[in-house]
Parts: structure tokens; C-alpha cells; sequence
């Protein structure tokens, strides 16, 4: 039987209390070999999550040579979860002496930040009587900073293979040099889709405080439709929309393997939750729309010029601009005789825009260049939509009947998704006039 790996969340292990419920959805199927497990999230609105007081710890003793004054809270944190636990043999207080001596040593932000799942993965493999797997001995990074997959997956499986059951931290690894790196924050659904893909786990389930993906924000629209399935190419576009119940990187590893991702709720553990499937094992539901997500705040750059088409260059000359300024770009409409840029508005702060503006002029010399600010995109995301006659006409009607000026179209070449470009203050009105269309009413 192959195994299933479990990731939980920081809000699954925000205190002892949760924890036991984590022990007993372990418990429950046999076939739960694997967790890989986060640092305690927040515990109450106005709460702290223990990574961030770790990048404070960080601080304090990068400026003050010590790192006692923040820890004292971590300490408390643990202290508190151990003592909630019942797990009064457990000597966490000498492991926390050595962690708290080693963050002043080493004054490092990622060892002192991985040091929350590092912590939490040492309790909850004591209260389950599974063997603490550290991360640092069995995923590596290489001198550039990225994932050494030929390295670390033979790794995990050979010492894997030695454990019935074991409990991995999440968010961090070894890089070249042998010290301590971590992924970007959220992490942690990295490291779970990595062991399940080194594995060759039967399923990855992803625990958390959602009962899966809904079809939108809940916060925009109330109660919407929960997916029951989606494929990873649907779940990948919602996620780098916004759509953040899954960090966005997390899906590469199990994608690669043809491993199924199971959103779960901790809290709500009988709840269904959603199905990520491969797209070789994925039948499309019948539904038109799978879901709507979208982001504010970003800057399109408008270029027109005669004859463009014919001219050798044009685009690699300006994207060579932004590669130059370390800019990404989100999308790239183009005509005949325009091209269309559109990035992020954090990116453009403190002038910058003027610059690439004077720049870009003077590398081609287009007719035309406008620049839209504080627009928002709005991607609608589906395979049904491909096959459905009269998607497109449905989407612009709804918002045309919403009142909703639509400043960009961008549809991707395999016919996901349709996304478009509004203005900011219209981007929770365009998300309802999308949902209600093609959810509210059934008839899709």
C-alpha cells in the first residue's frame, strides 16, 4: 500500500488543543505514514504566529547580540503547548536552551525562522511516538538557491524507507554550504508536495482551516459554491490569482509525480474538502466555470506603433528593459501594432516608472505609449469553458450589465481562463457579476 503524506498548517497546530486533533486525524487511517507539519500559527485575532516572532528574535540579536527578550515568548509558546499535551517527561525546555543559544550563535534570519517547524515537528513526534525526520538531513538546495531535486528525493526516500511513521518540519532545507535555508513564506505545502513526490505517495493531503476550495472569495461574495474537483492546470491558475487556500509553487512536485492533492479541514475533518487530480486523471465536472479569483493594484503600459509587426526585436528590446530592472510582467496582450505590459504597482514605486517609461522610448520610439494605473484582474477559470458556446458572451454581459468598464481582455492560449482588466474600484463588484452568472443561478 503506498502512503499518504499530511501537511497541517499553522492554524491546524496553533496550540495543544488543535495538535490532538492532528494526532487523532493521523491516527485515524493507517495509511497516514508522513506529516509534515508548520510552526503554531495564531491562536486568536491580534495573536502572533511563532515565524513571526522568530524573524523578530532574528532582529534582536542581529542588533542587541541576543536574542533573549523575544524568545521569552516563544519559550512561554511551546512551554504552554507541551504542558496542554500532557507530555510532562517531555524535556522541551533543554531543547529550547539549544535553540535560543544557537539563533544568537549563528545570527542567521533562515535558521532562526525554520526554527518554529523545526520545534513544533519535535513535539508532535514525541505525542505520537513517530521518529522526528529533520528536513535539514534530507532536502537541499544548490549554490543558486534553488530546490536539488536530483539530491533531495533520493534522500527522503532512503530514510523514509527506514520509519513506519514519521513527522518532518516544514519550510526548510540545507543549502550548498550546509547552513540552513528556507523556502518563501508558506513553505511548508513545498516541503509536504516534495516527500509526497519523493515517496511516490498515493495521496497528498493538505490540512487546514477551509473545507477546500470555494469558487471565489467568500469575503466577496457569501457562502459560494465549494469545488468539489479541480485539475492541478485550474487550481494553478487560481493560485497565482490569488486564490490562496495552496501555496502556488507547491503543486510542481506532486504534478510531476501524477499525485492527487486533497484539501482538508483539521477543524471540520468529515467535510469532503476538494480533489486536485492530474489532468490525465481529471474528468471535467460539466461545469462551464470552475472559479474566479483576482488581484488590485497593477500598472499597464500601453505602446502603439506602425508597422510593429514587421519589426525584428521590438518585444525582446523592451522586455530587455524590465529584465535589466529586475521587473517581472503578469500578462502581455499584444495587436498588430501595439503591445500591452502589465506588472505589478509595487514594482513601479519611487520613480521607477517614469525610468522604464524614458527607457522604453528610447529603445524603440513608439508612436503612442498611455500608461493605466490601479487596475485590477479578474481571471475566470475553467476547461468547460473551452467547449461551452457563448462563455465569453455571458462573462462581458454580466459585467456590462453590472456597469463594469472593462479596460483589458487577456485569454490564454489553451482556453482556461478569461482575464480581465477593470478598475480597481470595481474589482469585488466584477467578481459577484462573474460568480452570479455562472453559479448563482445554475446554469451552467
Amino acid at each position: 500500500m503506498k502512503p499518504v503524506v499530511c501537511k497541517f498548517g499553522g492554524s491546524s497546530l496553533a496550540d495543544g488543543t488543535n495538535i490532538l486533533k492532528v494526532c487523532e486525524i493521523l491516527r485515524s487511517d493507517p495509511a497516514r505514514k508522513y506529516a509534515v507539519v508548520s510552526a503554531p500559527g495564531k491562536r486568536y485575532s491580534g495573536d502572533t504566529k511563532v515565524t513571526d516572532l522568530l524573524y523578530e528574535c532574528y532582529r534582536e540579536a542581529k542588533e542587541k547580540g541576543s536574542c533573549a527578550g523575544t524568545f521569552a515568548k516563544i519559550r512561554t509558546r511551546f512551554q504552554s503547548i507541551v504542558d496542554e499535551l500532557g507530555m510532562s517527561s517531555f524535556n522541551i525546555g533543554a531543547i529550547l536552551d539549544e535553540t535560543e543559544k544557537q539563533i544568537d550563535e549563528k545570527k542567521s534570519a533562515d535558521f532562526t525562522a525554520s526554527r518554529g517547524e523545526y520545534l513544533n515537528a519535535r513535539v508532535i513526534a514525541a505525542k505520537l511516538g513517530w521518529t522526528f525526520v529533520d528536513a535539514k538531513d534530507i532536502i537541499f538546495f544548490k549554490k543558486d538557491g534553488t530546490f536539488d531535486e536530483e539530491k533531495s528525493y533520493p534522500s527522503i526516500a532512503a530514510r523514509l524507507k527506514e520509519c513506519d511513521e514519521a513527522v518532518i518540519p516544514g519550510f526548510y532545507g540545507t543549502d550548498a554550504e550546509g547552513n540552513i535555508k528556507t523556502f518563501s513564506r508558506g513553505g511548508s505545502d513545498i516541503s509536504g508536495s516534495i516527500v509526497a513526490r519523493a515517496v511516490n505517495a498515493d495521496l497528498y493531503e493538505n490540512w487546514t482551516d477551509v473545507s477546500g476550495f470555494l469558487a471565489c472569495d467568500p469575503r466577496i461574495v457569501n457562502s459560494p459554491e465549494r469545488i468539489e474537483v479541480i485539475s492541478f492546470k485550474e487550481l494553478r491558475e487560481l493560485s497565482y490569482m490569488g486564490a490562496n487556500v495552496l501555496h502556488a509553487d507547491s503543486i510542481f512536485p506532486v504534478r510531476k509525480g501524477d499525485i492527487p492533492i486533497k484539501i482538508k479541514n483539521t477543524f471540520r475533518p468529515q467535510d469532503p474538502g476538494t480533489l486536485i487530480l492530474p489532468s490525465k486523471k481529471y474528468g471535467a465536472p460539466g461545469n462551464t466555470v470552475t472559479g474566479i479569483a483576482g488581484k488590485k493594484d497593477f500598472t499597464v503600459i500601453f505602446l502603439e506603433k506602425s508597422m510593429m509587426n514587421g519589426e525584428i526585436g521590438f518585444a525582446r528590446k523592451v522586455l530587455s528593459i524590465l529584465e535589466n530592472h529586475k521587473i517581472c510582467f503578469e500578462h502581455m496582450p499584444s495587436g498588430i501594432d501595439t503591445l500591452s505590459l502589465v506588472i505589478e504597482s509595487r514594482y513601479l514605486n519611487g520613480g521607477l516608472l517614469e525610468e522604464l517609461l524614458s527607457e522604453i522610448r528610447d529603445a524603440v520610439h513608439p508612436d503612442y505609449v498611455r500608461v493605466l494605473e490601479n487596475i485590477a484582474l479578474v481571471a475566470t477559470v475553467g476547461h468547460g469553458m473551452a467547449s461551452s458556446i457563448g462563455t465569453s458572451a455571458r462573462l462581458f454581459k454580466a459585467l456590462s450589465e453590472a456597469g463594469i468598464n472593462v479596460r483589458m481582455i487577456d485569454q490564454g492560449s489553451s482556453e482556461l481562463n478569461i482575464i480581465v482588466g477593470i478598475d480597481n474600484d470595481d474589482y469585488e463588484k466584477c467578481v459577484r457579476a462573474i460568480y452570479h452568472e455562472f453559479f448563482a443561478d445554475k446554469k451552467n
